[in-house]
């Protein structure tokens, strides 16, 4: 009979809220920006308390450096193959993280093993200082890289792959 046409009032109010549910994305560039940053303020802050010349250069470069290489390699492989791994998506994620980090600790440790052996061949390893330190700061880096990246990532894709079972 009447037939009025009555606003939606509840229009708005759900338009707000699904645009701000939306899930975290994972950004590779701020990633390997943050495993760059993150390791080379710490080592750096670390090196001028005790004033460690080495270890300030070491911060910026082999460990920063190392750090922002492992993140680059490990969340463009997340992103192309990692969300097909069930087990990556099934695991719990300390389980996930632990993997990982374990795995770029034991790349650092073998990039450490080429790096030292093939500058031993060309260049004697006397006239490189830096080259000692590569033991610590390539394992170390990795470990920190994969955790960060590792850890973003499956953040990102669990919040949004819970978001998409809900619907």
């Amino acid at each position: 009979m009447n037939k009025m046409n009555y606003p939606n009032q509840t229009d708005g109010v759900y338009g707000i809220k699904a645009a701000g549910s939306k899930g975290k994305t994972f950004v590779l560039w701020r990633e390997v920006v943050m495993a760059y940053a993150g390791p080379a303020i710490m080592a750096g802050i670390g090196g001028l308390i005790s004033a460690d010349k080495g270890l300030q250069i070491g911060a910026l470069t082999t460990i920063g450096g190392t750090s922002a290489l492992v993140a680059l390699i490990l969340g463009l492989w997340l992103r192309s193959r990692g969300g097909r791994k069930r087990w990556i998506i099934g695991a719990p994620h300390l389980v996930v993280v632990g993997m990982f980090a374990l795995a770029g600790a034991l790349l650092g440790l073998f990039a450490a093993w080429v790096t030292s052996d093939l500058l031993g061949i060309f260049i004697p390893i006397d006239h490189l200082a830096w080259v000692g330190r590569v033991w610590i700061d390539f394992p170390l880096s990795g470990f920190i890289a994969s955790t960060i990246v590792t850890w973003r990532w499956r953040l990102a894709v669990t919040t949004n792959f819970s978001s998409k079972r809900r619907r």
